[in-house]
């Protein structure tokens, strides 16, 4: 039973002492150690007293010092948490801390950041001081740099309160450590001077010592405090008021305090107002504190690195936590995530980010989607997948076009840690809604970029059936960033692309782009165009090669880099997204023409031959949602009957379902219907359609174009001009009759007056069973006597077509905003 009464308590400790922190000091009892608690190894410090030589003197210090420190709880004072004592050793654990001279030698702050964080410790020091003095009636007696300790946080603590005693004493103890004796005020060895003490004069004498400590190092002797050389200007007048030799000219720390907050003073700045804010935040009220979150990203560059990530992330956490700061924490939040390693990043910031997710608000959401590019990175597959996506994909169908953008935007980098399904069903179910139905061109150009740059992440078969129809899809917008985006991600994705799919589908679009109303999509088209016809030409030239060029085709991912001829379409479309505003040289508003009949007779059809680019809102809030509304409707207005006209492409059947690129059919993406197998009349119909549309816009070459007839001999047609855009059908035209075919045209065709010359390049003037016949003949498809029939039935089809078309416009128009000439423009 004895046994249990003498056993050692240190066994039972609930902490372990590790090394020693820092050099020993020899102007205090203790000696600072780190340590940690055995239970879940939290960090602590530990301080010891005594040992294997110790002195009993030192020993009863500690102890006073232990049981004064129990007593004493304020946020500047040094915390206790436990201690172990016995008549050879005392054992003090408080929170983690270094010695104020250690810091200020290892701290790796800029001179702002350092006289800031200054300002800071000593304005605690001096709260500690006031609240001993004023509130607790007492008097520290040792208030130097060996009784300040520095947290992780950056804020000072005052300790060393060995000697600390009640203020109604006027006496002064003894020091046991001679080194202690520069800190004595004057009148301790002048008691004329003791009549007119306060209580707070002995420590205000101290606060003096511990500013110049702070800005010169330790003190040696008490002539020195006369040098004021490296102490700032702004605190030169105050600390000459600590270090008066008089008592009663020098102020109550509570004094101090408030002269040296005011604007101008050594208080002032904006560490000291943000630290003191997150201090009092709970008696602040919400508009208070969305105003200093919303400024707080701003002034973190001027706040020192530890002091963000100790003191002001957990006053971030707990404020999202427990009071309705909204997404005005965010912005600071994100900012000070970069500065954590990636466990901390994981253990504090992460569960937070996963719980804003689901929130309903708007612009919480936003600052998430715009962070995508950071938060990726720290995410896991597995909470990525089930946790935040399902949220996530809720912005694709949000009414709000800013989500919606920023959403598609974020796919690119949370694309690569998605499932099969997210991925590969549900983004891309998404994305073929946004690409083909999407009333913002700015968003449709986006998807179309970020289709292009997750393309190496699809599934191998996924991406075989949608990157063709989809990138394809986007060269027939009416927006011109979208169908430049579109060549670009044919050229960045090149390598995915089997030599049948090049010649069958991308190659026949891509030539009907050479002649786009925009010069920025024809420069990049010729380019593309050159490096696919090059990669064809090899494989011609070395068909062993092709397998070669295919090897990527059926890759799970992609990490090798595309040709050289592809490289600058990588480069542009994996820069930047697309962010509003024209992107070509080509005027807003250009003049409009008579869009010819394709019956034979001219039905007036005002349609622009170029596209004007709606700035598109990208990164813009809901409150312009008005503006983009207006935009919609002139792009209704100007551009989207001549786009339905030029993408519609005849079948036998009379529809024009495959034309969609399979985007719009109950968003399957089976495949472009350029790559069908055509009959000779199909062919012939979809040549001259094409044509059609290709040449629509060509009205500079109106009165070089001449009308092609039969054969005169009284009448000598001139030879067409170097450089006329008609000489090369002209030529195919002059081949035919060369070798006796004879075209029949109705009586209806022959008698028809020639055009006005300002139709649409003049292209109305040619006869379309000459056209018909000249392609078949000059590129080698069959033709037939019924050929001419054929013609003007697939002729007054189209006609019909056009025509319902046009009144469903007007119909919708006039629904919408009454009636209205097509190409007017909104007031």
């Amino acid at each position: 039973m004895w046994a249990i009464f003498s056993r050692d308590a240190s066994s039972s400790f609930p902490y372990e002492l590790g090394e020693a922190a820092g050099q020993e000091d020899n102007r205090s009892v203790w000696r600072l150690h780190k340590g940690k608690k055995k239970q879940n190894g939290e960090e602590v410090s530990i301080f010891v007293c005594g040992g294997k030589d110790s002195n009993p003197g030192h020993i009863e210090a500690a102890k006073a010092a232990v049981k004064r420190l129990k007593t004493l709880r304020h946020p500047c004072i040094l915390t206790y948490l436990d201690s172990l004592e016995n008549d050879k050793q005392v054992q003090l654990v408080t929170e983690p801390v270094s010695p104020l001279l250690t810091w200020l030698t290892e701290d790796t702050l800029s001179p702002a950041q350092r006289t800031s964080a200054i300002s800071w410790g000593l304005l605690q020091v001096t709260k500690a001081l006031s609240f001993l003095n004023n509130e607790g009636s007492l008097t520290h007696h040792n208030v130097c740099a060996s009784s300040i300790f520095v947290t992780a946080g950056g804020e000072w603590k005052l300790g060393g309160v060995e000697y600390c005693s009640s203020s109604d004493q006027y006496t002064f103890p003894t020091k046991l450590l001679p080194q202690l004796d520069v800190y004595n005020p004057p009148e301790r060895f002048d008691p004329s001077k003791q009549r007119t003490t306060t209580k707070w004069a002995a420590d205000i004498w101290g606060l003096g010592c511990l500013v110049w400590e702070t800005f010169n190092g330790a003190l040696d002797q008490s002539i020195n405090l006369k040098n004021t050389s490296k102490i700032p200007k702004s605190l030169v007048p105050t600390y000459t008021r600590l270090v008066g030799a008089s008592p009663a000219s020098r102020p109550n720390p509570r004094e101090v305090v408030s002269s040296l907050s005011q604007p101008g003073q050594f208080f002032h700045n904006d560490l000291v107002e943000t630290l003191t804010f997150l201090d009092e935040i709970q008696i602040k009220d919400n508009n208070e504190r969305h105003k200093f979150f919303s400024q707080l990203a701003g002034r973190l560059d001027s706040i020192p690195q530890c002091m963000a990530v100790n003191k002001v992330l957990p006053a971030l956490l707990a404020a999202h936590e427990f009071s309705n700061a909204g997404s005005a924490v965010l912005a600071p939040l994100f900012k000070i995530g970069q500065l954590l390693g990636e466990a901390e990043y994981q253990q504090q910031i992460l569960p937070c980010v996963v719980r804003l997710f689901s929130s309903s608000d708007r612009a919480t959401r936003l600052r998430l989607l715009q962070q995508a590019g950071d938060l990726a990175t720290h995410i896991d597959p597995a909470t990525l997948n089930t946790q935040v996506f399902p949220h996530l994909a809720s912005g694709f169908l949000d009414t709000n076009p800013t989500i919606r953008e920023n959403t598609v935007k974020s796919i690119r980098f949370f694309g690569p840690k998605l499932n099969y399904q997210n991925l590969n069903v549900e983004v891309l179910k998404h994305f073929a809604r946004l690409q083909a139905k999407d009333e913002q061109g700015g968003i449709r150009t986006n998807t179309t970029v970020c289709l292009g740059k997750i393309a190496g992440n699809l599934h191998p078969d996924v991406r075989q059936k949608c990157l063709v129809s989809a990138f394809l899809r986007a060269t027939r917008d009416p927006f011109p960033p979208a169908r430049t985006a579109g060549v670009l991600a044919l050229a960045a994705t090149q390598q995915f692309y089997n030599l049948q799919d090049v010649a069958s589908k991308i190659l026949p679009s891509l030539c009907m782009l050479t002649l786009d109303p925009e010069k920025s999509v024809r420069d990049a088209v010729f380019k593309v165009l050159k490096g696919f016809l090059s990669k064809v030409e090899k494989v011609s030239e070395d068909p062993s090669l092709r397998e070669e060029m295919e090897a990527e085709v059926h890759q799970a991912s992609s990490s090798s880099q595309p040709s050289s001829w592809a490289g600058w379409a990588v480069g542009a479309i994996t820069s930047k997204f697309y962010k509003g505003g024209p992107t070509s040289s080509t005027p807003a508003t250009t003049p409009t023409s008579t869009a010819p009949s394709k019956s034979g007779s001219s039905t007036p059809s005002t349609q622009t031959s170029s596209m004007a680019p709606t700035p598109d809102p990208a990164g813009r809030g809901a409150a312009e949602e008005e503006e983009d509304e207006e935009e919609e409707d002139n792009w209704d207005t100007n551009e989207w009957g001549s786009l339905e006209e030029c993408e519609e492409t005849p079948s036998p059947g009379g529809t024009a379902s495959e034309g969609d690129g399979g985007w719009e059919d109950a968003e399957d993406w089976s495949g472009l219907g350029l790559g069908s197998a055509l009959s000779t009349n199909q062919h012939q119909a979809a040549a001259v359609g094409a044509l059609e549309s290709a040449f629509s816009s060509l009205s500079t070459a109106a009165n070089t174009i001449t009308s092609i007839r039969p054969p005169n001999p009284q009448r000598q047609q001139p030879p067409p001009p170097l450089g006329d855009p008609n000489s090369f059908f002209n030529s195919l035209s002059q081949n035919t009759n060369t070798k006796g075919t004879t075209h029949h045209r109705p009586a209806a065709a022959a008698t028809t007056p020639s055009k006005p010359s300002s139709d649409l390049g003049g292209w109305d003037e040619w006869e379309q069973e000459d056209v018909t016949a000249a392609l078949s003949q000059g590129l080698g498809f069959s033709s037939s006597s019924s050929s001419s029939s054929k013609g003007d039935e697939a002729r007054q089809q189209r006609e019909e077509r056009r025509l319902q078309r046009q009144r469903e416009i007007e119909a919708k128009r006039a629904a919408r905003a009454g009636p209205m000439k097509l190409g007017a423009k909104k007031i």
